[in-house]
C-alpha cells in the first residue's frame, strides 16, 4: 500500500458518509496515472498553487483599487481567507478538506483586473461574462499555454458553482463545494467591511444593528458566529437526511442583509464611483486596442482569435491581466512619451 492509498484508507475512518471520498472521483478529462503520494484532490491543489494565474491574484483588486496601504485585501489574500474558513467548516463536519482546499484556492482564478468593475466591462463587450465560468476556462484551457491543468471533475464543479447566495442558484454536487460557496460570502462580506473601515468610508456604527445584533460587533465575532452556525445547521440537516450546507434562518437572514448592505452602500456606492469609472475606462480602451491589433497579444490569444473570434480572445487576455499590467499596458499604448531631439 502506497502513501496515497493509506490516505484514502484513512478517509474511511474520518469522513462522514455524506463527504466526498477521493477514490470516488469521476477523474480527469485526460487520464493520468494516480500519484503515489497524493490523492487526486491534493494533486489538484498543488497544480493550482503553482500556476501562473494563481500568482497573478496578488496584484488583482479585491475592492479597493491601487491603495497605498499594505493591509488591504487583494484577490489572493481573499482566496486564502476563503480557504481557511472553508477548511475550518470542513473539519467541523468531517468532510474532505483536500477537495475543499483545491476548490477554494481555484475559485477566483478567473477574476478580472479591478475586481467587479473589470467583470462589468467584459460583460458589456461579450454580452455575457461571469468570473466563475472564466475560472473554469482558465483551469481547463488557458493555463499552461493552452493545455489547462487537467483537474478533477469535482474541483471544477465546485469552482463553477461557488457564485451566488440565494437558494435559486445551482449548488455544487458535493458538500465540499457547497462549503466553498458559503465560505466565499462569509470571507468577502466581513473582510470588505474591515477594509472599508480602514479606508474611512465606513464605521461600525453605520452597519445596521439588525445584522450586528445577530452576527456580532467585530470582524472575528461575525466570522465565528457564521462558522459555528453553518456547522451546527448543516449537521442538523444531515441528521434529518437533507444533504445540504446552510445557515439557520436568523443567521442566514442577517448574513444576506449584511451582504445587500455592502453591495448597496460600498460596492456600488458613490464613494468608489470615480475609481470604478477610471478602471472601466482603462479596460475599455485596452479592449479597443487589442480588438484592432490582435498581433499585439501573445500567441495563445492570437490562436484563440482564429478559433473562437477576436472578441473572445481579447476578453481572455484582459481577464488574465493584473491591475498593474493593465495600467502599464494602457500607459504604453495611450500615454505620450517624451521625445528628445
Amino acid at each position: 500500500m502506497n502513501i496515497r492509498e493509506m490516505i484514502e484508507s484513512n478517509e474511511d475512518k474520518v469522513f462522514i458518509r455524506e463527504a466526498f471520498f477521493s477514490r470516488d472521483s469521476r477523474g480527469r478529462e485526460r487520464y493520468e496515472e494516480p500519484d503515489t503520494y497524493r490523492t487526486c484532490f491534493m494533486h489538484d491543489r498543488d497544480r493550482i498553487i503553482h500556476s501562473k494565474s494563481f500568482r497573478r491574484l496578488k496584484h488583482k483588486t479585491q475592492v479597493y483599487i491601487r491603495t497605498s496601504g499594505d493591509h488591504y485585501r487583494t484577490r489572493l489574500t481573499h482566496t486564502l481567507e476563503v480557504s481557511q474558513i472553508a477548511r475550518t467548516i470542513g473539519r467541523g463536519l468531517s468532510v474532505n478538506e483536500d477537495l475543499i482546499e483545491a476548490i477554494t484556492l481555484g475559485h477566483d482564478i478567473g477574476h478580472v483586473a479591478f475586481a467587479h468593475n473589470g467583470e462589468e466591462v467584459l460583460e458589456e463587450r461579450l454580452g455575457a461574462f461571469r468570473h466563475n465560468e472564466q475560472s473554469i476556462r482558465v483551469l481547463k484551457k488557458l493555463e499552461k499555454d493552452g493545455l489547462g491543468l487537467n483537474l478533477t471533475w469535482e474541483v471544477l464543479d465546485g469552482v463553477l458553482h461557488h457564485s451566488g447566495f440565494s437558494d435559486a442558484t445551482d449548488s455544487a454536487s458535493t458538500i465540499e463545494g457547497q462549503i466553498a460557496r458559503y465560505s466565499d460570502k462569509i470571507a468577502y462580506v466581513n473582510h470588505d467591511i474591515d477594509d472599508s473601515i480602514r479606508a474611512g468610508i465606513l464605521s461600525t456604527d453605520m452597519i445596521p444593528r439588525e445584522f450586528t445584533d445577530v452576527l456580532g460587533e467585530t470582524h472575528s465575532r461575525r466570522i465565528d458566529t457564521l462558522v459555528r452556525d453553518i456547522v451546527e445547521t448543516t449537521n442538523a440537516n444531515l441528521a434529518d437526511g437533507v444533504r445540504k450546507v446552510s445557515l439557520s434562518g436568523a443567521v442566514g437572514k442577517a448574513m444576506s442583509g449584511l451582504r445587500d448592505f455592502m453591495f448597496r452602500d460600498i460596492y456600488t456606492g458613490e464613494q468608489l464611483r470615480a475609481e470604478r469609472d477610471k478602471a472601466k475606462f482603462v479596460l475599455h480602451r485596452l479592449f479597443d486596442h487589442y480588438e484592432e491589433k490582435v498581433e499585439d497579444m501573445p500567441e495563445l490569444y492570437r490562436k484563440i482569435a482564429e478559433e473562437e473570434g477576436v472578441t473572445r480572445a481579447v476578453a481572455d487576455f484582459l481577464a488574465g491581466m493584473t491591475d498593474d499590467y493593465a495600467i502599464a499596458s494602457f500607459h504604453r499604448i495611450y500615454v505620450p512619451k517624451f521625445v528628445f531631439f
